[in-house]
């Protein structure tokens, strides 16, 4: 099913109406779907590099304003829809350890969920779940996001298709890394 979900998605690039689909797509992305705008962007900006900026900007817009329907429905509609979403994707459990301490490092969790692999729905939920701040989410939804659609975008541009294999298999990796890196580095300075 989400092999098919997948191509599906990759063939909405082809159409007139891709900048729509890629809205589409990345503002349920960051509340319900499970394929991430990328599938989207990557053949769109290949297609088309002098567009990468729009395309780019796009996914960011629809992506933050998904993620404020994430937000939403983790603070209004969790029992009755971010409970079973969150199910779906298996993390019921860890949502209920995470939300204890999810306010103290949520804009960290946002930033993080929002340039990696980890599904950024799942944090956009939480977000609303837990009554972390808006301006707090809406502000690391568009650092996160906006650095994830831009340097995939600033790459394709730069690059072209030979960087498309390493962005569709090591860019969040590169992400996760990147943040831990960082995460250590503050923790450092704080410690030390």
């Amino acid at each position: 099913m989400i092999r098919r979900l997948y191509n599906w998605t990759i063939s909405l690039a082809q159409t007139p109406y891709a900048l729509w689909a890629l809205a589409v797509v990345s503002f349920v992305e960051s509340s319900v779907f499970p394929i991430p705008p990328d599938v989207l962007m990557i053949p769109m900006i290949i297609a088309r590099p002098s567009r990468a900026w729009v395309i780019a900007g796009v996914a960011l817009v629809a992506s933050v304003l998904g993620g404020l329907f994430g937000y939403f429905i983790g603070a209004i509609l969790y029992d009755a829809v971010g409970l079973p979403i969150l199910e779906f994707y298996g993390k019921t459990e860890a949502a209920e350890a995470f939300k204890g301490r999810f306010n103290e490092w949520g804009a960290w969790a946002v930033l993080i969920a929002g340039m990696t692999p980890f599904p950024y729905k799942v944090i956009t939920i939480l977000s609303g779940t837990t009554g972390l701040s808006l301006p707090v989410f809406i502000l690391s939804s568009i650092i996160a996001r906006g650095l994830r659609f831009f340097i995939v975008a600033a790459l394709l541009w730069k690059f072209g298709a030979p960087i498309r294999t390493f962005i569709e298999k090591r860019l969040g990796l590169l992400f996760a890394v990147f943040l831990v890196l960082l995460i250590c580095g503050f923790y450092l300075v704080k410690y030390l």
